[in-house]
């Protein structure tokens, strides 16, 4: 991004950094503050917004912050910014109504709060960039709608997989390939880890168990999957996807339905590919002439080739979108229009009546992504809905759970917007 290091440069240089407000101080939170921090000229961290303060003091301390104030209203945050003085506070809804904040990246992984806090952001005029998958693969579209009426970006973050999918779909199409398969690697799926079985590797990396549970178990992967779908068009070739097995992405030429990459484009991923934890996207190409340039590149015959990163880089890279957003007003990854594809709650072992589901990264249910009209035509639960539903009937594992098979909670705002999103895309 040589364009946005200059712009960014250039705002260095004139005293006008971009202000970035961070909602969440967990594993993403702080090392996005961390970067920007150390590592970022003309842009500031704030503000970080944290149920816990001392974690989001911990998101300064960690980064070189001297006074850290905490805040308790907006005119005090306001206060801060003005003078300069890192702030946090556990009220994020300050960090959303403050004036002096260009750009909030909500770094929760809640869908319910997250929700909230990307309506009352773009409300007041903030950019808002999500290192949150599951939200935007939940309700995406129909914020992007919200987004579009306050005039601000929307978009999910550089340096995560559907970033850099995005960045490499939109190099892949700009060099004159069409891009006919959007893919992710991944190392391991196993629909039914839990947190108990994922416990040592999660306190190996200082992370939580039920968010590397979401990682082993699938659901995050069709998270980011049915992301890139919403931004591309491209569907998927089944429930689930394809992910057939690889030694190296260059390999993944051959693994993939010809006829429906060129109809629709699909979203898919290879299992345990190196180099890994990469993405890649297959570009199609049969003119003559550039086939045999792209085979003096050691590109491959064609007509079909592989362009791949080999990794992906979260809290690195998504200061880059704060700025694109706020310079440029360009999305690394938002959604073009209706959904495409949703993400499913599947049972992960046999549920009875009255169970209450735990949500992403628990022990009762998994996610899968599957396009969004089968979604609404069997009236599937999204996954990032489920917590809180309480089972009407027994389903048994590796079912997919329909809205018959539960009550689910009253008042919640991902609910309503679901409706929301059902309706207006359904007129449109």
């Amino acid at each position: 991004m040589i364009i946005v290091d200059s712009a960014l440069a250039e705002r260095h240089a004139a005293g006008n950094p971009i202000r970035v407000g961070v909602v969440g101080a967990g594993y993403m939170g702080r090392g996005i503050t961390l970067q920007i921090r150390t590592a970022m000229q003309g842009m500031e961290v704030v503000a970080v917004s944290n149920r816990t303060l001392s974690e989001a003091e911990r998101a300064y301390r960690e980064s070189g912050a001297g006074s850290i104030k905490r805040v308790k209203t907006v005119a005090q945050l306001e206060q801060s910014i003005a003078h300069r003085c890192p702030a946090v506070t556990d009220n994020a809804e300050l960090l959303c109504v403050a004036e002096g904040i260009d750009a909030l990246i909500e770094a929760t992984g809640e869908i319910e709060f997250g929700a909230l806090i990307a309506l009352n952001a773009m409300k007041h005029g903030k950019h808002v960039i999500l290192m949150n998958a599951e939200l935007d693969a939940t309700l995406g579209p129909i914020l992007k709608i919200y987004a579009d009426r306050a005039g601000v970006i929307m978009t999910d973050a550089d340096g995560d997989q559907p970033g850099v999918i995005m960045n490499l779909f939109r190099f892949v199409r700009s060099i004159g390939y069409k891009p006919v398969l959007a893919g992710n690697i991944k190392g391991i799926q196993d629909h039914h880890r839990t947190p108990e079985t994922q416990a040592r590797f999660a306190a190996e990396h200082h992370q939580r168990p039920r968010m590397i549970t979401s990682f082993a178990d699938g659901t995050k992967i069709s998270m980011e999957m049915a992301v890139v779908a919403n931004a591309t068009g491209f569907k998927v070739g089944r429930r689930g996807m394809y992910g057939p097995k690889c030694g190296h992405v260059t390999e993944a030429l051959n693994l993939f339905p010809m006829d429906e990459m060129l109809d629709d484009g699909l979203v898919d991923f290879i299992l345990g590919a190196e180099p890994g934890p990469g993405v890649f996207v297959l570009g199609y190409n049969e003119h003559p002439v550039k086939r045999q340039y792209a085979k003096c590149f050691k590109m491959g015959d064609g007509p079909l080739y592989v362009f791949y990163t080999p990794y992906h880089l979260p809290h690195l890279e998504s200061p880059l979108t704060v700025a694109r957003a706020v310079i440029f007003h360009d999305a690394a990854v938002t959604p073009i229009g209706r959904p495409v594809c949703d993400v499913i709650a599947m049972a992960k072992r046999d549920l009875r009546e009255g169970d209450v589901l735990d949500g992403i990264g628990g022990f009762m249910c998994y996610g899968t992504i599957d396009n969004y009209d089968v979604s609404r035509m069997e009236n599937l639960l999204p996954m990032g809905v489920s917590e809180g539903c309480r089972m009407k009937r027994n389903i048994a594992r590796d079912q997919a759970i329909t809205y018959d098979d539960v009550d689910v909670p009253e008042g919640r705002l991902c609910d309503t917007l679901r409706i929301e999103q059902l309706r207006h895309f359904a007129s449109n």
